[in-house]
């Protein structure tokens, strides 16, 4: 099989105005609330385990780059369960069975939305405790698309684990690099990890913690961090995402701060795969001049 570029950039502009503002409402919503917890073995013996996909959106390019996995239980009488609602009650094994099911379930699904016309990078989230107990490099070699543009798995990972044990998550790193999986920093900027050390880190994102990203435009010391970590990744020859973006301001100043990639609600909410496929096929269906923007907020600002 001949290797393939990624998919147009063209044919992502105005990727969530065919997500309508009740739609988008709804799965915003199914992201509230407090609901009843259930055992995360229950979920996975029930086949109540679901994996929703988050876009992650190119800034400068206005285009969809990716998505970020994320766990939900769909509970036949409960409705749509967020993980505060079962991961309290998780101890380490069901920790490391959730997380190889999510692995597994986000490499299926690559090859479902290539064989849609999809070609992207997606990136999941891992605790270093699983990564010292599963055996993410063999798992991901022998369950691993065999399409030649496959781009790579992201393993994200928080700076406060990371921040604990730096040379062991950079052997970590390279092990992981050799299947085909990067090291996204998640959360930067609360795990307080030094220069020097990020240095000796193959790392492929710095992901922007929520905290400081929500009222970076207002906000000085918030506008400062997220501006120092942007450049911080770009001098490491990395790239630098804001999680959390809900509203225009903050999405202006982090473009202005060049930053690479966003996501948040106000670009789109965490979202069932099959949901997730059909707004991609609705915009790859719709004529090329009626997709200009990403969404009807970043096309006023863009």
């Amino acid at each position: 099989m001949t290797a393939r570029e990624p998919e147009n950039p063209g044919r992502w502009s105005g990727l969530l105005d065919a997500l309508s503002e009740h739609e988008r409402s709804a799965l915003t919503d199914s992201m509230r609330g407090s609901r009843p917890r259930v055992l995360i073995e229950e979920a996975l013996r029930e086949n109540w385990l679901e994996i929703w996909y988050q876009p992650k959106i190119d800034l400068r390019r206005k285009c969809l780059a990716g998505a970020e996995a994320l766990a939900r239980i769909h509970h036949p009488t409960q409705g749509v369960l967020l993980p505060q609602d079962f991961l309290p009650d998780v101890d380490d094994a069901g920790v490391v069975l959730l997380t190889e099911h999510a692995m597994l379930a986000t490499l299926r699904d690559w090859t479902t939305f290539d064989e849609a016309g999809f070609n992207l990078h997606l990136a999941i989230n891992v605790p270093v405790s699983v990564l010292l107990k599963l055996p993410v490099p063999s798992l991901v070699r022998d369950n691993r698309p065999q399409a030649d543009h496959w781009p790579g798995l992201i393993v994200e990972v928080t700076e406060d684990q990371i921040a604990r044990d730096i040379v062991l998550a950079a052997e970590i790193a390279k092990q992981l690099k050799v299947s085909g999986v990067s090291v996204s920093i998640d959360d930067f900027g609360g795990g307080y990890s030094s220069f020097a050390s990020l240095r000796e880190l193959p790392f492929a994102e710095l992901k922007l913690d929520h905290s400081f990203v929500q009222g970076c435009a207002v906000e000085g010391t918030n506008g400062a961090i997220c501006q120092t970590a942007i450049d911080l990744a770009h001098r490491f020859g990395s790239v630098a995402v804001a999680e959390g973006i809900e509203n225009v301001a903050d999405l202006q100043a982090l473009q202005v701060m060049r930053c690479d990639f966003g996501q948040g609600v106000l670009l789109a909410p965490p979202m069932p795969k099959e949901r997730f496929i059909a707004l991609l096929n609705s915009r790859m269906n719709r004529p090329k001049a009626d997709s200009p923007q990403l969404s009807g907020e970043v096309g006023q600002v863009a």
